[in-house]
């Protein structure tokens, strides 16, 4: 599947909120305990999950439908979450999805956009 320029520059954006949390991460520790203790490392992280998850929402349905692997629906919802019922997320779900979730999705991006 060919990608479009509005895909590869949403992918490009994706790649530069992952980056932001990879920087957090280093500025502020890579610790759970460090991280649910620290409001401004939180919402630093949660305003860059929550960016992604409103790109991935604007991705085509063709590029989304060919790339099932990659939970977009739950990215979106994590969006929503984020921005609708901020108080009620579990600060350890953030934390799994910026140690396990954001680099797959960097990565999966990364080779998606050297591809194309």
């Amino acid at each position: 599947m060919e990608m479009n320029e509005r895909d590869r520059s949403i992918l490009e954006h994706i790649v530069s909120y992952c980056v932001d949390i990879e920087e957090a991460v280093a500025r502020f520790g890579d610790s759970y305990a460090q991280f649910s203790a620290d409001k401004e490392y939180r919402n630093a992280c949660a305003m860059c999950v929550l960016q992604i998850g409103e790109l991935s929402g604007h991705l085509s349905a063709e590029f989304r439908s060919a790339h099932r692997d990659i939970p977009w629906n739950a990215i979106k919802a994590m969006r929503n979450v984020m921005a609708h019922q901020y108080g009620s997320i579990s600060v350890e779900t953030v934390w799994e999805s910026i140690e396990r979730e954001i680099p797959e999705l960097k990565a999966f991006c990364l080779q998606y956009l050297e591809k194309g």
